[in-house]
């Protein structure tokens, strides 16, 4: 009865936030016409502040996937106002921590034994705390240092509980086809999965091992005796977030040698592992002062479907657009099954797609440095998304990987830095991915 009555709660905070939010619009729309030019302005632009603060406050609040929906918001830079992107970008670095005696009850109900009777020493002050979880430094009984993930407690229910209240609210979004129901299943059965320490642990070890020819990439180990489903310890990686790390004013050669390393891993992860770690917030990864990569946080990861990386291998090398077989092929793999390659919306988004790529990742010969921190870049980049979504680009497969590659764009635009993008794709793309069948 007390965890339905606090999904019912959580529900309504979330019903409660959307009208607030969209009534504060609508009060100044009508406010609107009976000001001038400069006093619309300051009263949007103070409204938005303080609007972009109720969220934040409430997000940090609730936690959960809702609190995942304001980071993911939170990296799109070129769609937000600043002061939204400014409030929204606290969510990735701490939410408010957990009262200790909680932690070390949950800790228990998941290992049997209070923190200081497993560990030679616990930190009960969080150096991290998130959306479903929070993270404390330890030293092992053998005085190795990790770092323990430990789950905020009935975190599933809260989940089941916000997309029930999402689904509701997106009901008519659905209903005219802008938000398919097996985009909204996609999304929970991700973060579903971030609840599983057992799965995020077969994942460290996966990308461990296969990640082990980019010598520049550093990813904790798992000390499985020390874990559970809600309890993960990992081997502690060095290095700063990507916020201290520009404190630190580096050169421009180190951004662009940190940004390549960064594009490197991506493609690295899509065309020769066929997997992503898929969350890229800048509080995922850890960087070093010799340019080298720290890369935490495998609760959320997408094995992809061959025939989704040879698609997007496609928008790289453009040879579908000298080929109606390859064509056709790349629109039943990223639309969804109704559509057919004839379809306005289907052409409309692939020209949208040639002209992003035909602009700023061209076939060149030598490839060209790309300026990501050109603001150009991410205002296309937000067209394109735009584009897709108004002519409902919308298979899941893909949506996962645009969020993603958005995500890292974001990072690459924050570091200011500049990438051969086409000539590091064009060394890891291989031949079974560009050639599609024919």
């Amino acid at each position: 009865m007390k965890k339905k009555s606090e999904s019912l709660s959580r529900a309504a905070r979330i019903f409660r936030l959307g009208a607030g939010v969209a009534g504060g619009y609508l009060a100044h729309q009508v406010q609107r016409p009976f000001l001038s030019e400069d006093e619309a302005k300051a009263r949007r632009q103070s409204l938005g502040a303080q609007q972009a603060k109720r969220v934040r406050e409430e997000l940090q609040s609730l936690r959960g996937p809702i609190m995942k929906v304001g980071q993911a918001l939170s990296m799109q830079t070129q769609a937000l106002d600043p002061a939204w992107i400014e409030e929204l970008s606290t969510l990735q670095r701490q939410a408010p921590p957990m009262h200790p005696s909680l932690i070390r009850a949950q800790f228990k109900s998941a290992m049997g034994k209070y923190p200081e009777e497993v560990f030679r020493s616990f930190e009960p002050e969080p150096f991290a705390a998130a959306s479903l979880g929070q993270v404390h430094f330890a030293v092992t009984q053998a005085g190795e240092e990790v770092a323990v993930k430990i789950q905020y407690p009935a975190i599933r229910e809260a989940i089941e509980s916000d997309f029930k209240a999402l689904r509701a609210a997106g009901f008519a979004a659905r209903m005219t086809g802008h938000l398919k129901e097996s985009v909204v299943q996609e999304a929970e059965r991700g973060i579903l999965e971030e609840t599983d320490y057992v799965r995020e642990a077969d994942n460290l070890e996966y990308f461990r091992k296969h990640l082990e020819p980019l010598s520049f990439v550093r990813v904790p180990k798992v000390y499985r005796d020390l874990s559970s489903r809600r309890v993960l310890t990992m081997s502690r990686l060095g290095g700063r977030r990507l916020q201290e790390f520009l404190e630190s004013n580096p050169s421009q050669e180190m951004r662009d040698r940190v940004g390549a390393q960064l594009v490197r891993l991506f493609f690295f992860q899509l065309f020769r592992m066929k997997a992503l770690h898929a969350d890229p917030h800048p509080g995922n990864y850890l960087f070093n002062d010799d340019g080298s990569l720290g890369l935490v946080d495998f609760g959320c990861v997408k094995h992809l479907k061959p025939e989704v990386v040879r698609c997007y291998g496609q928008f790289w090398s453009r040879e579908w657009v000298q080929s109606n077989k390859i064509y056709a092929e790349m629109v039943r793999v990223a639309f969804p099954d109704e559509y057919r390659a004839n379809a306005r919306q289907v052409r409309r988004s692939m020209e949208e797609i040639k002209r992003f790529y035909d602009e700023f990742h061209p076939l060149a010969d030598p490839p060209v440095l790309l300026d990501l921190g050109d603001p150009r870049f991410m205002e296309a980049l937000g067209q394109l998304a735009k584009v897709l979504l108004k002519n409902k680009f919308l298979s899941p497969d893909f949506l996962f990987l645009s969020r993603t590659e958005s995500g890292m764009c974001n990072i690459l635009h924050i570091l200011k830095t500049r990438v051969r993008t086409t000539q590091i794709v064009r060394e890891l793309i291989s031949p079974e991915v560009d050639r599609s069948s024919r």
